[in-house]
């Protein structure tokens, strides 16, 4: 199971990354996050990384990188992650990447989503899910939620994310 670890910060440098013998040129990039107390990682981003509303990011953008916890990483500084989603910032938009269970609650406990009929249920590729969604990592996009312990929202839109 992938366990959906976030990264927030600020993109400082976006650079190519080099397949042996010149090979994927463009196609994978390694992006560098610094977050608000000088912690950097670098995101490995390959075409395989899901980027919420499929937007652009940018050198000064502010982002939410989610990797595999679970996953073995290599011991370098600083660490470098491979990227499975990225969310670029915007305001009046809540975004999380987690497990949610069989309740629609988050793994922290802190967000249960309630469905309605206006919830938009997708597949990355966009196409429409057709499944449960319970016992499952889903991207939330979502603007507002309850005060309550866990908070609940109302989703405009969950992308399944299927591995």
């Amino acid at each position: 199971m992938i366990k959906l670890i976030p990264f927030q910060g600020t993109v400082t440098m976006i650079t190519d990354l080099m397949g042996q013998n010149g090979e994927g040129a463009g196609c994978s990039k390694l992006m560098t996050v610094e977050n608000s107390m000088g912690s950097i990682v670098n995101f490995v981003v390959t075409p395989a990384t899901y980027f919420a509303e499929h937007e652009a990011v940018a050198a000064g953008d502010m982002v939410t990188g989610y990797y595999d916890g679970n996953a073995p990483a290599i011991l370098i500084y600083p660490p470098q992650y491979p990227a499975i989603v990225m969310v670029k910032e915007k305001p009046y938009q809540n975004v999380k990447a987690d497990y949610f269970n069989t309740q629609l609650i988050s793994s922290n406990g802190e967000l249960q989503l309630i469905i309605s009929p206006y919830t938009q249920i997708l597949l990355t590729n966009g196409q429409p899910f057709s499944g449960s969604i319970a016992n499952r990592n889903l991207i939330v996009f979502y603007g507002t939620a309850t005060n309550s312990v866990p908070a609940q929202t109302n989703p405009y839109k969950i992308i399944v994310l299927c591995q």
